[in-house]
Order: structure tokens, then sequence, then C-alpha cells
């Protein structure tokens, strides 16, 4: 195997004319440069240079040698930028995935906090539930992966990841505008407890919370809708087809109420899954953008007091929601597939007169 190093100082010898000179712009001595070209007419198994008293002629395997190793050296020296870009962070991909309304709500500014760090860094974004993605981040096939848990629905995470907590979402009431308590500070949830109740689907956390939340108020709550699309659910209330518990990311103030929950306030955490041993130089950035991210948002919904609401009530690509008019179609709709402990393609905003099964 040919030394680069070797290599690097036979284009000066070759260059200059001299041991001497070339080690003048290495800096080397003369002889550790003969020292070196020995070693490289080792490798190569013939002789390189015309020794003499005087001077060291190059030959002419000495010249071809030189001409057909300096696209090699480039390639090298490009190589070895790359290697400490990498090193540094300047380069380099990073794989993150979030759930559905993270990936709205969070994710975007935290990937574009990165690039204005790092604006060399190729980043990846996947979305899907807790349960999708766990594996995914062990097996090392993603760097980090936002994921959700609801205080009334606690889950164990693999001990070989770091879990860091990102922020906690307030859980708030939605209303529609025209409902008997708009006016309340805050509700106690037996107020409810007559009402018709939309929720997510019988096998997320979200619908576990709230029948856990009712059971401890006293009743059962009657479900009349599920979707796993915070925005069908919030088209539902605002057409007054009843009411719902929802997470702070997926609130959106137009043509509903968001009140406070009177007396224990349950929450639904954000947390940030990565594996322990993981060296990748742009993680710490990430983490460090996804943790000022959800700084900025606790300290809007703490200020906001009682409605905690995303800004203008709208989602990212979307226009703010208008009141809906004229009859709802309750067969089928796209999904937003958050709370589930497993992939979901569709959600049937279903009706129903009994309890969730649990």
């Amino acid at each position: 195997m040919l030394n680069p190093i070797h290599l690097r100082t036979l284009q000066e010898c070759v260059r200059t004319g001299s041991f001497a000179e070339a080690g003048r712009a290495l800096g080397y001595t003369a002889s550790a440069v003969s020292q070196q070209m020995a070693l490289l007419e080792r490798a190569v198994g013939a002789p390189l240079f015309e020794r003499s008293a005087r001077s060291a002629r190059c030959t002419a395997l000495a010249v071809r040698l030189t001409e057909r190793s300096r696209d090699a050296l480039g390639a090298l020296e490009s190589l070895e930028r790359e290697v400490r870009a990498m090193v540094s962070g300047e380069e380099g991909s990073l794989r993150l995935a979030g759930f559905a309304t993270a990936n709205a709500r969070i994710l975007p500014g935290v990937l574009a906090s990165v690039l204005e760090r790092r604006p060399h860094a190729e980043l990846q974004l996947d979305e899907g539930e807790p349960d999708e993605v766990v594996d995914s981040v062990l097996d090392g096939v993603l760097d980090a992966a936002v994921v959700f848990e609801y205080d009334l629905d606690p889950r164990q995470w693999p001990a070989e990841l770091r879990v860091d907590e990102v922020v906690s979402e307030p859980m708030r009431l939605v209303l529609p505008a025209g409902h008997r308590l708009t006016g309340a500070a805050e509700i106690p949830l037996h107020e409810l407890a007559d009402e018709p109740w939309i929720c997510t689907r019988r096998d997320t956390s979200g619908a576990r919370s709230l029948v856990r939340l009712a059971a401890a108020s006293g009743f059962v709550p009657r479900i009349t809708f599920r979707s796993n699309d915070y925005s069908v659910i919030r088209d539902l209330v605002a057409r007054g087809m009843g009411v719902a518990l929802l997470p702070g990311l997926a609130l959106g103030a137009a043509s509903v109420r968001i009140i406070r929950l009177a007396g224990r306030q349950p929450q639904r955490r954000v947390r940030v899954l990565y594996r322990k041993e993981n060296t990748n130089p742009l993680l710490p950035i990430a983490l460090d953008c996804l943790h000022r991210a959800g700084a900025d948002l606790a300290e809007r919904w703490a200020g906001e007091g009682e409605f905690p609401v995303w800004p203008d009530g709208a989602e990212p690509g979307r226009e703010p929601a208008a009141p809906p008019e004229g009859p709802v179609d309750l067969r089928w709709h796209d999904t937003e597939p958050e709370a589930g402990a497993g992939p979901v393609v569709g959600a049937r905003a279903e009706r129903s007169d009994h309890e969730p099964r649990r």
C-alpha cells in the first residue's frame, strides 16, 4: 500500500527537483525527505531517483507516479475535509421522526434552526406513532424520535434509550361557541357528564385518558364520535356535535371555545428518545433546538393563561377554519394517527351509545 504522505512528498521533490527544497516546502529536513523517498521506493519496488553525491534526479517512474497520484491525493484531501466537517457537524446527516402534530407544530421550526447553524447538513424527517418509531431508534435507523405520553396512560420506554422531556402540553376542554358553559373561566368535568363527547379511537391513549378522568369524576363519558384527526374533532365540536378534551398542540381557536378544566390538570408530555451512545455531532444541536422550541411553547401557553391556543387558530399549511356549513360527512376522514399503539390508515367518525372498551 502506497503511503499518501510519501506521495505528497514525492510531488514536491518532482516539482522542486531537490530534497532540500521539498523539505522546506513541507516543513521537513532534507534527511527526512530522503528517508521517505527510500521507503516509497521500497513500496514501489523500483528506484525513483538517480542519486549522485550532489543531486537526486527524478526517474521517469517518479514523474509518472506523481502524475497518476495527483487525482488520488486530491480525492483523499476532499475526503479528509468531508470527514472533518462531519465530525464537527458542519456536514453529515440527521434522521428524525415525530408524531403528526409535533411534525406540524414543532419540528419544522427545529429543522430550520438546525439548518441555520449547519447549512450543509442533510436532514430527514419521518412520521410515526411512538410504538412505530421506538425500534428504529434502538436499531440506529433514526437518530431521535419525538413521542408523547399521557399522564393518565403512562408507558415504559426501553432502558437503552435516553428520554428527555420537551414540553408538557396542557389538556383543555373544547366546547361549541354557543355552549351554556362558555362563559366560565374553568369547568369541573362532572358538569359535562351528560354531554356527548368526541375523542380519538378506542385503542388510543387519549381515549383511555378521557375514560379514566371521567371515572374519577363519577361518570362514564357518552362518546358519540371518534376520529384520530384532531381537525375533524374540532370541526365536529364547532358544529355543536359534542365536547372534547384535547392536548395543547391540537388546539385551534376557530369557532370553538377552549376552557380550563377545574381541579386536576391532566397533561400530555412530549418527549424525545435517542440512543445513549449516539455520537452524531448533529444530534446535540437538534436536541438543543428542540428544547428551545419546547421552552417557547411552555412560555406561550403559560402567558395565555386560560386559553393556550395555537397562533391564529390555524395549522401550518391550512387556512384558518371557518364555521363549517352543511351536513357532516361522518363516513371516512384522513387521519392524524397520534394516540394509538399501532399504525392507523383510516379512522371512522364512529357513533356509539356505549362506553368504549379498553
